[in-house]
């Protein structure tokens, strides 16, 4: 695949964090810049400044962002494309800041009437970039943890639907503001009490009922194993069992940060599923590649 003759800013913004990459001729990464500063974090009207700072450190080149920062608590909010979606649509729908020197790249959506309604910004990306890069076939059922994990389904090299379960961010709230709390320290890790839960969760279990039981365990002075990994896989086993329910059979592919792609992938392995992983930012970096060098040529 070509790749923009001149070098280019590809920047990966979301709520909590931003993520620029400085890439030049061949895709060779040049620099990177990586820091807190989410779409949160930056004061009202302050957008100008945080990008003109990438460019101070990357230096003048052209920019093109996705994921939060065209959102409406953004930067310049850019559409939700309605599935299904190909690369060649969101190059079209590129909302230029500057014409042909900085653009946000437009989010997804599912219409009701096919399953919705649901969104996404940034995760569009990252799977097309991997369907284009051929570490995921052109028709795939994907899943993408994080925060709001995705279940994604990709037919024809497009994203045709996607759904999104607020797992990762239950976990962190369960971990610090419920009355399990203080139990829940220290990592989740593919461990015995983990597998228990998946086991649990994929059996039909009480999802609400089984976090209650840590409580239960510790009043009544019995074996608490490790409650993190327990209530972790009590989660993801449920994310799982209804994520598989909704797709293809075969391989599950699971696109993300490596730690927590290992759990998943230990999960539908306790379904039955055959999964591979994938990390999430090579995959980004190949889907905005493959946007400049539609609109930035």
């Amino acid at each position: 695949m070509m790749r923009p003759p001149a070098p280019v800013i590809l920047v990966d913004w979301g709520t909590t964090n931003r993520r620029a990459t400085l890439v030049g001729p061949g895709g060779a990464v040049l620099g990177r810049v990586s820091d807190g500063l989410g779409v949160r974090s930056v004061p009202a009207g302050g957008f100008d400044e945080a990008v003109a700072g990438l460019r101070t450190a990357l230096g003048d080149h052209p920019m093109l962002l996705a994921g939060m920062i065209g959102s409406a608590r953004g930067w310049r909010e850019a559409p939700y494309l309605a599935c299904p979606v190909a690369l060649d649509d969101l190059a079209d729908a590129i909302v230029w800041v500057e014409p042909g020197r900085t653009g946000i790249v437009p989010g997804a959506c599912v219409a009701a009437e096919r399953g919705g309604p649901d969104v996404m910004r940034g995760e569009e990306v990252q799977v097309l970039g991997a369907v284009a890069a051929g570490a995921i076939p052109p028709d795939a059922l994907v899943c993408h943890p994080g925060t709001h994990t995705k279940w994604m389904r990709v037919a024809g090299g497009r994203l045709a639907w996607f759904r999104t379960r607020m797992t990762g961010e239950l976990f962190a709230l369960l971990r610090e503001h419920s009355l399990l709390a203080a139990r829940l320290t220290g990592e989740a890790e593919d461990d015995a009490d983990f597998r228990r839960g998946v086991r649990r969760a994929l059996d039909g279990g009480d999802l609400l009922g089984d976090l209650f039981q840590i409580r239960v365990r510790e009043v009544l002075k019995l074996d608490l194993g490790s409650p993190a990994s327990f209530a972790s896989g009590l989660l993801i086993g449920s994310d799982v069992a209804s994520g598989i329910a909704a797709g293809p059979e075969g391989v599950v592919h699971v696109l993300g940060q490596p730690s927590l792609g290992a759990l998943y992938a230990a999960a539908l392995a306790e379904a039955g599923r055959q999964t591979l992983v994938h990390r999430d930012e090579p995959a980004f970096l190949r889907g905005m590649q493959a946007l400049a060098d539609r609109v930035l040529t």
